[in-house]
């Protein structure tokens, strides 16, 4: 059900009559909805989209990459181990409760415990109380990321989250991929509420009234979101103007949209960085790095970029993209498919081999159209690949399996900086700390643990640039992962939606200061 204030302006319109530009809807067209509504269940673009528009976190990025406060409002280092946060006074969270530190506490808490987040908080020792606006970050030892790491903190209702439901379960209760209490209820201070959700089908936000933000210009009352997986169907939506707004935009796209007088399309160079992992649990022989290597030899991203992405992708030898401490100049794409074959011929395996391979075909962009083509690339060196995809929301559960023999992944480093891909990607997996959370290729490199960890309690900059451009030549060197290129965000939207000062290039619009004219 929609609010009042949205059916008095369907009505309005309906009528023919004008109303203030202070009250707009939109539907807005997503390759796919989130999965659930527990912003801890899944570290994943689509919960953190969420969260920016339902919830708030203490500090967020600006485009320039400034750090902007939100539910903070300053903050100061005391010592060596610990930063001081000034929360924001004044604020309640959808259900009427004040927000205070016990919230933010709460939430940090409950991180800790998260199977996909707890890796970013491992730095991270305690939050501790101060009084009921001020909170302490304390860390073990110096830790350069503390702002980074705390544009993660989007701090949830704890009274509303504590307790238990109807049928005796833990309100706070956190399952991946499981039905808790907190996978189908909200109460954050964001912008918007969740009004209405049925899975793959729409979600309808409806504005906070009593949002705190009123120096946001965002004038958009209700934003429908609907999930289209089909590129060509979600172009072909905002062109008959049955959406108002598109994400991803498919690059076979980009002309087309470009012509149209009454569309804009916006895009901006992205640090997610599209791979494939080969699982070594699984298939013996990427347990030989020359195998690994053959594979790095035999696909070609460069073309893959030019071809399947039309460049609207830069092909990658590394995870570190050009700005980011660990970027190593000296690595280069490396197709050589003669190269490749004299590999896998010293390898002991001149006539190859079989591998399952699993990828989304709603994730990311074109990633269906690009599997097929590794998966054509390889069979030039004799492997042949079974592939199977699949939408975003099967995908993942599958993923975390850890069961086929290659896996694509594409990553946005979380904290925006070189260290954060390898905590995820390619560090050796451990359940307790959270390292290497999405390390479905089961490498392991005890040096390059050893440098992450370094590189995260160095504040000398050069310094820790050093380390993770080491890291970067290991990975290299080892074919730890098959780099494919990073991604470029886009978006396409009709001329009165004002979208090119909300989007970002983490690819989470903060739809809060849309404006519609």
């Amino acid at each position: 059900m929609k609010t009042m204030k949205s059916k008095i302006a369907v009505a309005l319109m309906a009528a023919g009559l004008s109303f203030s530009a202070a009250a707009a809807d939109i539907t807005v067209a997503y390759d796919a909805d989130p999965v659930s509504l527990d912003p801890h269940e899944q570290l994943s673009g689509g919960t953190l989209q969420l969260s920016h528009m339902v919830f708030d976190p203490l500090v967020r990025f600006t485009q320039e990459m400034d750090f902007e406060p939100r539910l903070a409002t300053s903050w100061e280092r005391i010592d060596n181990e610990t930063v001081r946060f000034n929360l924001r006074e004044g604020v309640t969270f959808h259900s009427g409760n004040a927000f205070t530190a016990d919230d933010v506490v709460w939430t940090f808490d409950r991180l800790k415990s998260s199977p996909d987040f707890k890796g970013i908080f491992t730095p991270i020792v305690d939050i501790n109380k101060v009084d009921e606006h001020t909170v302490d970050v304390v860390t073990d030892g110096t830790y350069p990321l503390v702002e980074n790491v705390m544009t993660y903190v989007f701090p949830m209702d704890s009274k509303f989250y504590s307790g238990e439901t109807e049928d005796g379960r833990d309100k706070a209760e956190l399952k991946k991929n499981g039905s808790t209490y907190a996978s189908t209820h909200l109460s954050g201070t964001g912008p918007y509420v969740v009004d209405e959700r049925e899975q793959g089908v729409v979600v309808e936000f409806d504005r906070n009234e009593n949002y705190w933000d009123k120096d946001s210009e965002g004038n958009v009352d209700n934003i429908t979101l609907r999930p289209i997986k089909e590129d060509a169907t979600r172009v072909a939506a905002l062109l008959s103007g049955d959406v108002d707004m598109i994400a991803p935009v498919s690059p076979n796209d980009y002309r087309r949209l470009e012509r149209a007088d009454e569309l804009q399309l916006v895009t901006m160079p992205g640090t997610r960085v599209i791979t494939f992992q080969m699982n070594q649990s699984v298939v013996d022989e990427f347990k030989d790095p020359r195998v690994r290597q053959a594979v790095a030899y035999a696909v070609n991203n460069e073309g893959i970029a030019q071809k399947i992405m039309k460049g609207a992708a830069t092909p990658a030898s590394q995870q570190s993209p050009v700005g980011y401490a660990g970027y190593n100049a000296d690595l280069a794409p490396r197709y050589d498919l003669a190269k490749a074959k004299k590999l896998m011929e010293e390898a002991g395996y001149p006539d190859g081999f079989s591998v399952t391979m699993i990828a989304p075909n709603n994730r990311y962009v074109n990633d269906e159209k690009i599997a097929q083509a590794v998966a054509a690339m390889m069979a030039k060196i004799g492997i042949k690949v079974d592939l199977q995809t699949m939408p975003k929301a099967q995908y993942w559960p599958e993923f975390d399996k850890c069961e086929a023999g290659m896996q694509m992944i594409g990553w946005h480093p979380d904290t925006e900086d070189s260290a954060n891909f390898t905590e995820f990607l390619t560090m050796t997996r451990d359940a307790d700390t959270g390292k290497g959370q999405y390390n479905c290729g089961h490498y392991s490199n005890s040096e390059v643990d050893k440098l992450v960890m370094e590189a995260n309690s160095e504040t000398d900059l050069e310094k820790r640039s050093a380390m993770l451009k080491k890291v970067e030549k290991i990975l290299y060197d080892e074919a730890a992962f098959l780099p494919l290129h990073w991604q470029d965000p886009s978006w396409a939207a009709k001329n009165n939606v004002n979208i090119e000062p909300i989007v970002n290039g983490m690819n989470f619009p903060y739809f809060g200061d849309l404006v519609v004219e």
